[in-house]
């Protein structure tokens, strides 16, 4: 199988990304490691939006660059949707309070937001659409989702950006608090991966 780009410079979504992919028996490089420098503005209205866009900026930039040229560019857009705040932060969950503000401020602000609203209606899930770009234009775009409710405080150090307040009921803990394996098989951004990744074997397949 051709190389495979992932759209992001974020190390933590990486190592995700590695795992989930290990078995693809393919190179899979970060969007640094290729050498791409750019920044995309993600001004879609939709995260399946969002991670096209992504997918088709970094694309072009890989098209140009001869090592690259039949690479496959995949990128995600992710987020964290609370029902009760009419699903905020949605597509604008890493823009939240602005990108420089940590994921500490970030959670205790979610958390007093809800404020005396009780578990029934603190149901949240996080969101991922995943997006490929093959190297003769074509493009799929997948999404993976995880239901849970947003906790009463912050808990776990297994995960990072709102993983430690995004509480699963039936395990009792927050996704912060999973192993990573664990959070791999039930993440939205495993499911996702998983869902390309049966993609991008089927067209594997096809050659």
């Amino acid at each position: 199988m051709n190389k495979i780009i992932f759209a992001t410079g974020n190390e933590n979504k990486m190592v995700e990304i590695r795992m989930i992919l290990a078995d693809l028996g393919t190179e899979v490089l970060s969007q640094k490691e290729a050498g791409i420098i750019a920044e995309v503005v993600e001004d879609g209205t939709a995260f399946e939006e969002n991670a096209l866009i992504k997918a088709s900026e970094i694309a072009k930039i890989a098209a140009s660059m001869p090592e690259y040229k039949e690479a496959i560019v995949l990128a995600d857009d992710s987020g964290l949707e609370i029902d009760y705040l009419n699903k905020e932060p949605g597509i604008y969950s890493a823009r939240y309070m602005g990108e420089d503000t940590s994921y500490d401020i970030k959670n205790r602000t979610l958390i007093d937001r809800l404020a005396g609203v009780p578990d029934e209606k603190r149901t949240a899930r996080f969101v991922c659409a995943v997006a490929a770009v093959f190297p003769d234009g074509t493009k799929e775009v997948v999404r993976g989702t995880m239901e849970g409710i947003i906790g009463y405080e912050q808990a776990g150090k297994n995960g990072f950006g709102y993983d430690p307040i995004f509480f699963l009921p039936e395990y009792g803990c927050t996704s912060a608090e999973l192993s990573p394996e664990k959070k791999n098989e039930l993440s939205h951004r495993g499911e996702g991966l998983r869902k390309m990744r049966e993609i991008l074997e089927k067209r594997a397949e096809e050659r």
